[in-house]
């Protein structure tokens, strides 16, 4: 938890293309109060839930080893039973736009795969019309009329290829029923019929009043009443025996026929439609949803619609909600006091959350708390969750939110250096010095400069000293093996090129020893001035000078964190001190140190500071004696030995500590905690203030 208050083609015969429904059962039922009980909690994995959080896609891909069904929200009618094992699409029936009619599934597939790469994106449905089967290519959904509008100008400049006569359209959810039935066989022969006469029809399955469900053949899918009322007349026309009404809320049956875009892949997919919500549920091997990185979630998932979105819900029991949190969140194979304080820490918050996201308690990422699924669950982490089941921190009557973040960098944060507040009797910056067990047994690195001027990191596995100093008394090394990469920074990074090569028998000068950069200790930069302003856009309050020259952290919190940076003398307003790590590059956290790559202060004997850039030719006086030129590759020493290299570019480090917010409980600190023998009373107790632990 990071914030307060992580195949196969296959015939269809002519007029059936929806998969065989039949009876089955919910698991669990919602109801209205459902959701705030403290058994249950309701997790957003998509959703447009405005600025509180928003991750959406078109549609959704599920799957199980087990049976499984879809089923009316209220009520819990059984609308669809799925065998294991067999894919489901799913989507909110919205506004779409249909871009392309074909009988070649070639045709529209090309035309799906240019729609890939774009915001526009595409779902091939197969249909039969006319008396012969169709490929409809459409695009959405989107959240309003308008938006489809914008797109369909987008589709009609895309370079589809489409035909003269079939221009792109706006659709919509919007649809009339043209009969009721008992069975889908009934609904699927009827909806033959009508589509023989060239006219598009769809068979729906609805929930009935008092439980069960019904079939209705659905016509015209219109964007507005008044197209709806235009599609009517047009149908009177047509087929003048047919008697309309206005379908409500059901499942739409389609069938999609773009799984694979390499070749003819089909599967069911039900459209949400008419504002209902839908349950997918009843395996206990649980369902997995493709698009949420092929996480397989327990309990049920809500198929609903917000905002013109598909919305996904997960809805479970809280204790097996923290199965997989707490093991997304902390290693499984942490000390059993550990992983008891990360459950007792985890489900404390998830119950002070109510319906935070309006309609969630929380969201399955950072925002809440890292929550992936059965994938992340581990024996270990289940006994610590069971063995504290329904154990939760309290401030007098109330639960608390018990926030954490990963690593405190030594000291956790005051609420006033996070966001401003004062955080009540519970939270309070303390000791936490355990959080280095988060380095015991990582590697150290070496700050060296190479002969050629270039300077870099390299770890101490690969290098050894040579027993030899330099003039001003720094050490020498030598690597140990062939092509040793020097790095920019102390970690291993594959993605970032290293900045040199260190070879047996050639000499760097050691300039310092630092720990590899982690979520204890990091090292960040430099970053220019063009890439500072960049980051700061949008982030600050004051208008931002045309270049930084200076950068200084000129106040901090009772932690040490910055709640004050200055550029060229003027403050960086942010709305919360936090708000640094992100405004500045995205820091790890605001616990750090700036450090001008290209410049350095001169003491002078009349007690004033001078400011030296290393583009100046200012003359170094080195512990030897010898007066070397300032510029790049200078290497400049403090009265603690101390040394580092000075550039000719200017650029600001950042060297910090910690990782997140840092307020409340520090995850690494309480491993290390649990490995000093602290149990998870007293390392909770530690961590916040004035609570007690009650089994609720």
């Amino acid at each position: 938890m990071r914030h307060l208050w992580k195949k196969g083609k296959r015939a269809l015969a002519k007029g059936l293309l929806a998969a065989v429904l039949a009876a089955g059962c919910l698991l669990t039922p919602s109801g209205a109060g459902y959701a705030d009980s403290p058994r249950t909690i309701r997790v957003a994995l998509f959703a447009d839930i405005g600025s509180k959080y928003k991750l959406t896609v078109p549609a959704v891909t599920l799957l199980s080893s087990q049976a499984w069904s879809l089923a009316a929200e209220d009520g819990g009618s059984v609308l669809v039973t799925v065998p294991s094992g067999a894919k489901v699409r799913a989507s909110l029936d919205g506004y779409r736009v249909k871009v392309l009619e074909t009988s070649s599934w070639q045709t529209a597939a090309d035309a799906a795969k240019k729609l890939q790469s774009t915001s526009d994106k595409p779902l091939l449905f197969l249909n039969s019309k006319g008396g012969s089967n169709v490929y409809q290519l459409y695009t959405g959904t989107y959240a309003s009329e308008s938006a489809a509008k914008n797109a369909v100008d987008r589709l009609a400049n895309a370079g589809l290829s489409l035909p003269a006569d079939q221009p792109p359209v706006i659709k919509g959810g919007k649809h009339l029923t043209a009969g009721s039935y008992a069975t889908q066989l009934e609904a699927d022969t009827a909806r033959a019929s009508i589509a023989a006469a060239g006219v598009d029809a769809w068979t729906a399955v609805v929930p009935s009043e008092g439980g069960g469900s019904r079939y209705e053949v659905w016509v015209s899918e219109a964007a507005s009443d008044s197209d709806l009322d235009a599609a009517r007349i047009v149908l009177r026309q047509v087929l003048p025996q047919l008697s309309l009404t206005t379908a409500s809320a059901g499942l739409m049956i389609r069938t999609e026929a773009g799984l694979d875009l390499s070749s003819e892949t089909l599967a069911p997919h039900y459209a949400v439609s008419g504002g209902a919500k839908f349950m997918a549920s009843g395996s206990s091997a649980g369902i997995q949803l493709a698009e949420r990185s092929k996480r397989t979630y327990r309990g049920s998932l809500e198929l609903g619609g917000m905002n013109g979105s598909l919305s996904v819900i997960n809805e479970l029991p809280l204790e097996q909600y923290l199965y997989s949190v707490v093991g997304g969140e902390v290693s499984s194979s942490w000390p059993a006091e550990a992983l008891k304080a990360q459950a007792v820490a985890a489900r404390s918050y998830a119950l002070a959350q109510g319906m935070r996201f309006d309609i969630a308690n929380v969201v399955d990422t950072t925002l809440s708390q890292v929550y992936n699924g059965i994938g992340t669950e581990a024996a270990s982490v289940t006994s610590a969750v069971d063995a504290t089941a329904g154990e939760v921190l309290k401030s007098g009557v109330n639960i608390i939110e018990a926030v954490f973040s990963s690593n405190s960098g030594g000291m956790t944060a005051d609420p006033s250096e996070v966001w401003n507040n004062n955080g009540g009797n519970v939270f309070a910056s303390v000791d936490s010095s355990a959080d280095s067990s988060a380095v015991a047994a990582a590697k150290k690195w070496y700050y060296v400069q190479l002969p050629g001027g270039t300077d870099g990191y390299v770890r101490e596995d690969n290098v050894k000293l040579t027993g030899e100093k330099t003039a001003a008394g720094l050490d020498l090394m030598t690597a140990t093996t062939k092509d040793v990469n020097v790095r920019a920074l102390p970690v291993l990074d594959s993605s970032v090129s290293p900045v040199g090569k260190l070879n047996p028998g050639e000499n760097a000068v050691v300039l310092a020893k630092v720990l590899e950069s982690g979520s204890y200790s990091w090292i960040k930069g430099p970053y220019t001035s063009a890439e500072l302003l960049k980051s700061l856009q949008g982030k600050t309050s004051v208008a931002l000078p045309s270049s930084i020259i200076s950068l200084q952290v000129t106040e901090r919190g009772p932690s040490g964190r910055a709640v004050q940076v200055k550029a060229n003398g003027n403050a960086l307003s942010v709305k919360y001190p936090d708000l640094y790590r992100s405004a500045l590059g995205g820091l790890p956290s605001t616990l750090f140190d700036i450090v001008p790559s290209g410049s350095y202060t001169v003491l002078g004997a009349d007690g004033r500071t001078a400011s030296v850039s290393g583009s100046q030719q200012a003359g170094v006086l080195s512990a030897s004696g010898m007066v070397t030129q300032g510029g790049s590759g200078t290497v400049v020493m403090n009265g603690d030995n101390k040394a580092r290299v000075i550039d000719a570019s200017p650029g600001f480090l950042f060297i910090g500590w910690g990782y997140g917010h840092g307020l409340g409980m520090s995850q690494w600190g309480v491993k290390g905690m649990a490995d000093q023998g602290n149990d998870y009373q007293k390392i909770l107790q530690h961590y916040f203030q004035n609570v007690t632990i009650v089994k609720e």
